[in-house]
């Protein structure tokens, strides 16, 4: 038997030790601290909703993305286009005939059979700007005002692209989903100049490549790894950046996502936020010319942040056939 003074040392020194445990343990962050914490949280969490908001917003603008109906190719010469079946280019939704489109030596007329306006002023028609002209693509707006189209240049060819705000894929929209991200995909990054001038060539979905202005490449690490990304300037006044990654077709977008990110200062340094990872429009319509990630791009990373696929509502596909 163990005599009761020796448990009773046994006892104190037990006591003791317990006593200095707790004296050195981590008494955790302060009440100021967790304060700050909170409020860091709080407002990461205002700036994602707020800017989440904008973005379904833009989407179902009335000329918004979703609301594309078409996409038609004009090869050189003359297009009869409108809704009925008796048109050589028929539209989705509008005028049984809405005009005759001529194509001419890389430009495009129109003669309208429907009333019409171009940039905002009833006419009769005429030359049409494209998208690539310095004033931007003329915009013939039919059925008031719902309906749009313009002229846009891809690959040295001219196409019309017609949107409608009763376009089911707009009015059946479905909304978007995310991956969980969190401030942890707030990464700082480092821009390292390419030199003046230089160009990517960025394939797009339609089988074409630009030459895009590229600026520099961004530098980033993600849990000990350093990854690069080419950045792309379209005259924004921000980077923007096309890559793909290891959520690519699982769970995000197949063909890749974007993501715009603000001009280094002066030291080169950046914070890309892949929580506002997007998708291109060919998620949500078959009728754009979205470019694809270039092969310097594809991350072996997996980007759990920013927008998942979107998930096209089965009554938004049928309005669409």
């Amino acid at each position: 038997m163990v005599p009761a003074r020796t448990l009773m040392r046994l006892a104190g020194a037990l006591a003791m030790a317990l006593l200095m445990t707790g004296c050195n343990r981590n008494p955790g962050p302060s009440a100021a601290e967790r304060a700050a914490q909170a409020k860091a949280r709080a407002e990461f969490s205002a700036a994602q909703h707020a800017w989440r908001a904008q973005r379904v917003a833009a989407l179902r603008q009335p000329d918004g993305w979703t609301s594309l109906i078409g996409l038609h190719w004009l090869d050189p010469g003359t297009h009869r286009v409108g809704s009925s079946g008796d048109n050589g280019i028929r539209l989705a939704m509008g005028p049984a005939h809405l005009g005759l489109f001529t194509v001419r030596n890389g430009h495009a007329s129109v003669v309208p059979d429907a009333a019409v306006t171009i940039d905002g002023q009833p006419s009769r028609g005429g030359a049409l700007r494209s998208d690539a002209d310095a004033g931007g693509a003329s915009v013939i707006a039919f059925d008031d005002g719902k309906g749009l189209a313009t002229v846009i240049a891809r690959g040295g060819r001219l196409a019309l692209r017609v949107k409608h705000a009763d376009a089911g894929s707009r009015v059946h929209f479905s909304g978007l989903d995310y991956w969980p991200g969190g401030p942890g995909w707030q990464v700082q990054a480092r821009f390292i100049p390419h030199p003046a001038g230089k160009t990517l060539p960025i394939a797009n979905i339609i089988g074409t490549t630009d030459e895009i202005p590229n600026p520099g490449v961004v530098e980033f690490t993600r849990h000990g790894t350093p990854f690069r990304l080419e950045a792309l300037d379209e005259g924004e006044g921000t980077l923007f950046l096309i890559f793909a990654d290891r959520t690519s077709g699982h769970g995000s977008y197949g063909a890749g996502r974007f993501l715009d990110a603000p001009m280094p200062d002066a030291q080169g340094r950046l914070v890309l936020d892949f929580n506002r990872a997007y998708n291109p429009p060919c998620a949500f319509t078959p009728f754009a010319t979205c470019p694809l990630p270039p092969p310097e791009n594809r991350l072996d990373l997996r980007v759990e942040a920013g927008e998942k696929a979107y998930r096209k509502p089965v009554i938004a596909t049928r309005d669409a056939q």
